[in-house]
């Protein structure tokens, strides 16, 4: 594909998207923003609520179980595929990256260097507080939490509470 077409795809779905997701969280708006995604290989369960705000792209290789809440401004990269369970708050400008610039070795240019993709999974029933960071390759095990502000650079485990940056062990869920 020649590269101004890319671009111009690339631009008009953004554009598209910001307009869609810039919509309230009304039932019927959240289904429009459910059918955009689905329109472009996203797989979107039942009673999704997609705040304003919210940035998902690609959207291919991006898989949502029943009743998760994405919260204002939450970011999600699916290049290399996203995967949340059922259940699921995402909290506020938060950010889940499943791609990241490689860095080039030999003091090569960062700029076009190409891109690292990881998949990122979120099991059922997880919480991730405000403004936390989920990084390309973690696991969150099943009804784990993560405490705003977290940076998530490795595996959480099932019914644990995280925090910090880089996310440690907080406690164990009773």
């Amino acid at each position: 594909m020649k590269k101004w077409l890319h671009s111009f795809l690339v631009v008009s779905y953004e554009l598209v998207m910001r307009l869609v997701f810039s919509l309230p969280r009304y039932s019927v708006c959240n289904k429009v923003k459910s059918f955009f995604l689905t329109l472009n290989g996203a797989k979107i369960g039942k009673r999704v609520i997609f705040y304003p705000g919210v940035w998902i792209a690609p959207g291919k290789n991006f898989v949502v179980g029943d009743d998760v809440d994405f919260a204002l401004d939450v970011l999600v990269t699916t290049g290399g595929g996203v995967q949340i369970g059922d259940r699921v708050l995402i909290g506020y400008r938060s950010q889940i990256l499943s791609t990241n610039h490689f860095i080039p070795k030999d003091h090569n240019y960062i700029f076009g260097a190409g891109h690292e993709k990881k998949s990122v999974a979120i099991e059922n029933d997880v919480w991730i507080g405000a403004n936390c960071i989920i990084v390309p390759g973690v696991t969150i095990g099943e009804g784990a939490v993560v405490a705003a502000g977290s940076v998530v650079t490795k595996a959480v485990e099932a019914f644990t509470i995280v925090g910090g940056i880089p996310a440690k062990l907080i406690k164990k869920r009773d």
